[in-house]
């Protein structure tokens, strides 16, 4: 549940920077997509980077806080992004929620470690799916918010879904303690072992790849909505619908691959 509406949150808004951007005074169409470009791309990279970091305090002091550390450095984040008046606000709240995102791996390891015994894999499958399903409402849910409300309050929309999200992880989930998350645990493998994996590199090199070509579109879909509609209210609505089209995709082509698999 957490999974689901925090992804959802994020999506409410983020795919709708460009016209944010626009807002905030950047008329240039290559200076929004090279601004969008950069504000979606800088979180997520930092995730990536401090990852590991993450997961080692995670392991020391345990994964519901830093879950909860991270939720809430979003509800901040996202409240003080409605203030920004120039892109270079907006960047800088990006940068900054780098620090602290990457809660998305924690839920799975959370799923896996509270499973019961023989449903590990049906409980990585269900927050999955909750964190594709998540993208596949937000920007519909975003696009409609934005025909009623700015664009800048629809951050506060946005930060009012981290909320219910802590919320949920706060008084519901029970974390395992930590003899009972150690239990029957496998020896992970060294990084060295893991990169000499038969075919690893090639694996890694279409993941970048797909994803690559996949977020390319995100910085750029509104604009071109935008060139081929002209100054229309509902821009943003159907960029929202589009988006959670592809979304919607993904989530019923990972439980379709899941049932194959199996």
């Amino acid at each position: 549940g957490a999974s689901f509406i925090g992804f959802a949150g994020f999506t409410l808004v983020m795919p709708f920077l460009p016209l944010y951007f626009l807002e905030l005074g950047v008329t240039d169409v290559g200076e929004i997509a090279l601004w969008s470009g950069l504000t979606l791309g800088v979180t997520p990279a930092m995730t990536a980077v401090l990852g590991p970091l993450w997961g080692k305090l995670a392991d020391r002091f345990g994964r519901k806080l830093m879950v909860e550390r991270s939720i809430v450095s979003f509800v901040l984040i996202m409240a003080a992004m409605s203030w920004a008046t120039e892109p270079w606000h907006v960047f800088g709240l990006r940068v900054v929620q780098g620090f602290f995102a990457g809660y998305g791996a924690l839920a799975l390891a959370m799923a896996a470690e509270s499973a019961p015994a023989g449903k590990m894999a049906s409980a990585i499958g269900t927050v999955q799916t909750a964190q594709r399903l998540g993208p596949a409402l937000g920007p519909v849910i975003g696009g409609a918010i934005a025909t009623f409300v700015p664009l800048r309050q629809a951050f506060l929309v946005a930060s009012a879904f981290y909320v219910v999200g802590f919320v949920l992880v706060l008084v519901l989930y029970r974390e395992p303690p930590r003899a009972a998350r150690g239990a029957g645990r496998q020896a992970a493998l060294p990084m060295r072992a893991v990169a000499g994996l038969p075919d690893m590199w090639r694996l890694m090199t279409v993941i970048f790849a797909i994803q690559f070509v996949e977020r390319s579109f995100g910085p750029i879909l509104p604009l071109y909505l935008g060139s081929v509609a002209g100054a229309r209210e509902d821009v943003a609505l159907v960029s929202g619908v589009l988006f959670s089209l592809t979304a919607g995709a993904g989530a019923v082509g990972n439980v379709a691959a899941a049932r194959w698999l199996a």
